[in-house]
């Protein structure tokens, strides 16, 4: 048995089960959607902030999953621009890693969310950026909305097998002229009897070759941009949905993205999430959770490269010392380290707020912000450590580079997130 109601076990493999103790209960109530039902149970374990010796076995069992059935095969799936999502994220369902933080009675832990950053932590351990990508928007960018306000219907049919690694979810938000600016979309449902009728498109769409269903954004009326748009399930297999061609990227090679068209394609009314004209505010909560997860993901990455850079420094010499003990090499590695350790602090402020209910919009956006900033710095200062090798794909820190850029891209630009903190700082003109 996988680890599922009570979260009393954890699935490691066929042949080992680990014991684990939940401290919280995911509440699923649609007025308060960040909220959690915590015990009284574990406090912090150690130094550290906001994890429980039950955040430490959760992220055990995941890191030996990762080392077996993941990190082997990395270089292969990296080369063929496409991992195998299906199985991947069957391993991971049935061990109760595709719904740490969802409800029980949909295949979930029941957990509050700092048990999926501390997941996202984890899954840095990757050694790619594309696989903890497509994972993240499996849990953590297609399905938060439809968790907390779609239908028992829509979660038994979407939900539920996306949880346990049945079915792969992919986002559908971004268009070539609306990216980071949601409000922009131009793909439009149109009511007709009991069904949506849907004309349009969706680009950089992650896992959009493999998914079996999408989670879409379209605009269901002429109103107000912010409030005409709703939120759809959407089964890629209907006829009209066409996967138009698969993009070739800088990074995140492994992680297959899609164009995808939407030629008069029909749907039923009830595959919609939550109440109609809601799906800008849905996307908006869903972006909180998507944010805060990058950052998690990214950090451990960081922390792996400069110990990679410290290892390889230590004992590649140059003019007859090793390069670390060149005093520009160290001390801008301490450095590094250092702004790590702050966005860590960032992330764990901010996660600890997000479970007790708390709005944290303005902070998520500012360690998006940090994050993806500092893994662009990092990454270059880094690679060049490393020398003529940084500049090969035999090592981490090169794929890094390409991978990382991404952050400061997607899930909105490094720009939008400047202008969400300065209105939540009361800055922006007047219009």
């Amino acid at each position: 048995m996988a680890l599922r109601a009570g979260a009393s076990k954890l699935l490691l493999n066929n042949r080992h089960l680990y014991k684990f103790t939940p401290v919280a209960v995911r509440s699923v109530s649609e007025n308060a959607p960040s909220k959690q039902v915590t015990s009284s149970g574990s406090e912090p374990v150690g130094d550290h902030l906001i994890y429980t010796a039950e955040h430490f076995a959760l992220k055990e069992s995941l890191k030996k999953i990762i080392d077996q059935e993941i990190n082997p095969y990395v270089d292969q799936w990296e080369a063929e621009g496409k991992f195998p999502a299906h199985k991947v994220f069957k391993i991971l369902g049935s061990a109760g890693f595709l719904g740490v933080n969802r409800p029980v009675e949909y295949g979930g832990l029941g957990l509050d969310y700092s048990y999926s950053v501390a997941v996202a932590e984890e899954l840095g351990k990757i050694r790619c950026g594309g696989i903890p990508m497509a994972i993240g928007v499996q849990t953590d960018m297609a399905t938060p909305a439809l968790a907390r306000f779609g239908s028992a219907e829509m979660k038994q049919e979407f939900l539920l097998p996306t949880i346990m690694g049945d079915k792969v979810a992919c986002l559908g938000v971004s268009e070539v002229g609306a990216g980071s600016d949601v409000s922009s979309i131009l793909t439009k449902a149109v009511k007709k009897g009991d069904e949506y009728v849907i004309t349009g498109g969706k680009m950089w769409t992650t896992n959009g070759i493999q998914a079996d269903w999408m989670c879409l954004l379209a605009n269901t009326s002429d109103g107000p941009p912010h409030r005409n748009k709703s939120l759809i399930c959407l089964p890629m297999n209907l006829p009209g949905v066409h996967i138009a061609r698969k993009i070739d990227k800088l990074g995140m090679w492994s992680s297959d993205t899609a164009e995808v068209f939407f030629d008069d394609v029909r749907v039923p009314c009830k595959n919609i999430i939550g109440q109609e004209g809601m799906g800008f505010t849905y996307q908006m909560l869903q972006f909180q959770e998507e944010r805060l997860w990058a950052v998690a993901n990214i950090i451990t990455t960081m922390d792996i490269v400069i110990q990679e850079t410290i290892q390889y420094t230590r004992q590649r010499k140059i003019f007859k010392q090793p390069v670390l003990h060149h005093q520009t090499v160290h001390f801008r590695l301490a450095e590094l380290q250092t702004e790590v350790e702050l966005l860590r602090s960032l992330l764990y402020h901010a996660t600890a707020l997000y479970v007790k209910g708390n709005d944290v919009t303005k902070l998520a956006s500012m360690a998006k912000l940090k994050g993806g900033r500092l893994a662009r710095e990092l990454s270059d200062s880094c690679l060049q450590f490393w020398g003529g090798m940084g500049f090969t794909s035999d090592v981490l820190v090169s794929r890094f580079y390409r991978d990382s850029r991404l952050m400061s891209i997607g899930g909105g630009a490094d720009e939008v997130m400047l202008g969400i903190i300065s209105k939540y700082m009361d800055m922006l003109p007047k219009k």
